[in-house]
């Protein structure tokens, strides 16, 4: 038996509307007008007043960093810290590192410290503390390096050091002062005449 014209209009009825559905849903919520994680500009992650720990493989706690606010944008795989506060220890030693901002970059590959960055190691046995000032530092946390392009000043004792830039390798102990170095050290009592 074939079916009657009158029993296929509900038949197609249904099947313009479920493609009126189908069309309405992709034109206003489609992959094509909605951005993705890699292409929108607004942060997919914000946190305040926060506290991270990092842990070496044998447990004991590497770093401890503290911000303000921290801010993810997926776009550029950016986070953006304001206030960091970074507690870094080594070979028994502490180095805190401040600053006004900062930006983690390539999964943490990169921090680059921007605005009255300060630093300060911990005195060892037969040196003394150690600070340093300057407007940015650029972090390598793997590789255990900094530099800086802008001015700096190191002080360690009573001895402070100036230059147009620095360069630290922590695996080599060496630290580079670039451009225009001056060294004040304080004259020893013991060599006065």
């Amino acid at each position: 038996m074939k079916p009657s014209i009158q029993q296929l209009y509900p038949l197609a009825g249904l099947i313009i509307v479920a493609g009126a559905s189908l069309w309405l849903e992709r034109v206003t919520t489609g992959d094509e007008g909605r951005p993705s994680a890699q292409t929108r500009a607004e942060p997919d992650f914000i946190a305040e007043r926060t506290r991270l720990i990092a842990f070496d493989r044998e447990g004991r706690q590497h770093y401890e960093l503290l911000a303000d606010k921290i801010t993810h944008h997926p776009q550029a795989d950016v986070t953006m810290l304001e206030r960091p506060r970074l507690r870094y220890e080594a070979d028994g030693r502490q180095l805190h590192l401040s600053s006004e901002q900062g930006e983690v970059l390539r999964e943490g590959e990169e921090v680059r410290l921007a605005g009255d960055v300060r630093a300060r190691r911990d005195a060892a046995l037969g040196s003394p503390e150690m600070t340093l000032a300057s407007s940015s530092l650029t972090i390598w946390p793997d590789e255990e390096r900094a530099a800086t392009a802008d001015p700096v000043a190191l002080t360690q004792g009573g001895s402070t050091a100036y230059a147009n830039g620095m360069k630290s390798d922590n695996i080599f102990g060496t630290l580079e002062l670039i451009g225009n170095a001056r060294v004040h050290i304080p004259r020893s009592h013991r060599n006065t005449p």
